[in-house]
């Protein structure tokens, strides 16, 4: 399981005071108004930044950390992604996943002989896609519902799948 779950990306800077505009990789983005620090990775340098308030327009979150007062305090900052450590992530409901510990994960039929291995997860609004890479380097597209997804173990990071009829004609 990973350690650290991507929150977001600051992806512009707003107004002259050191705020920024966060790109929320988060399904709430009201989440960050939770949190009292936030690890920002910039590519280069990995730190712990103090969230000193937060405020929301549209679909970002305006972040202002402490000791980043001016545009050109939090300029060079553009681009950070932002981290949290899996002690602050939001609690889960059942069948409820972190998509990073997803990613990864050995896929197995019903039979118990191996499928493949998930390599991404689409989020399509209506349930989320699991894109399943099979040994014969096929991509199948695997919906995230009861039907199809009979178990999920994260700790083992194995995950048993029924293949529905059809499935084959759309990969």
């Amino acid at each position: 399981m990973e350690e650290l779950l991507q929150v977001g990306v600051f992806s512009s800077t707003h107004g002259v005071r050191g705020e920024f505009k966060v790109f929320p990789t988060t399904d709430d983005v009201h989440r960050f108004s939770d949190l009292d620090t936030v690890i920002m990775d910039t590519g280069k340098r990995s730190f712990e930044a103090e969230i000193e308030r937060v405020k929301y327009f549209k679909q970002f979150a305006i972040l202002k950390i402490k000791g980043y007062d001016s545009l050109n305090d939090i300029e060079p900052l553009k681009g950070s992604t932002l981290w949290v450590r899996r002690d602050q992530a939001v609690e889960l409901e059942e069948d409820e996943y972190f998509i990073a510990d997803l990613i990864g994960m050995e896929v197995y039929l019903e039979d118990g002989s191996f499928f493949g291995t998930l390599k991404d997860v689409i989020e399509t609004g209506a349930n989320d896609v699991y894109e399943v890479i099979d040994d014969k380097k096929k991509t199948w597209y695997l919906p995230a519902i009861g039907e199809c997804i009979v178990s999920v173990d994260v700790e083992a990071a194995k995950m048993v799948v029924h293949l529905m009829p059809g499935l084959e004609e759309l990969s």
